[in-house]
């Protein structure tokens, strides 16, 4: 599996019984339009719903996704951990709904972030040391 994507964590509420909830944040490995792969302890099936509130950490404010809906489509085993691949489920078909844009600031603020770090490392300073 790739890294985990920088300065992104997903949080969403998981019951124990019938008054406790805990709070649950969970790095993201890959987002897109359609949907995302998350990383957690926390025990789901293929076909459970969540509500996550996608976080994405900036320097003075933190963009969020309140309410975005998500459907588990597949469970991969990975030592203690679980990955999950989530779709998103359109609750309207609105294309500006305030998630939907919200979504979309952060996927692209994501693949800036991905970009500079690649030039970063594909940079001249990095072929020297390989050379080394």
């Amino acid at each position: 599996m790739n890294e985990a994507i920088p300065d992104l964590v997903a949080c969403f509420q998981v019951k124990h019984g019938l008054f406790r909830k805990e709070l649950v944040e969970a790095q993201l490995f890959d987002l897109n339009q359609f949907g995302c792969v998350l990383k957690t302890d926390k025990v789901f099936n293929p076909g459970d719903t969540l509500q996550l509130d996608l976080v994405m950490d900036m320097p003075f404010d933190s963009i969020r996704a309140k309410g975005v809906s998500g459907l588990i489509t597949e469970r991969r085993k990975h030592c203690s951990n679980f990955f999950y691949s989530i779709d998103f489920i359109k609750n309207d078909g609105n294309p500006n709904s305030p998630i939907v844009e919200q979504l979309k600031r952060i996927r692209d603020v994501v693949t800036k972030k991905q970009s500079l770090r690649s030039r970063r490392s594909s940079g001249p300073s990095s072929s020297l040391r390989q050379m080394a």
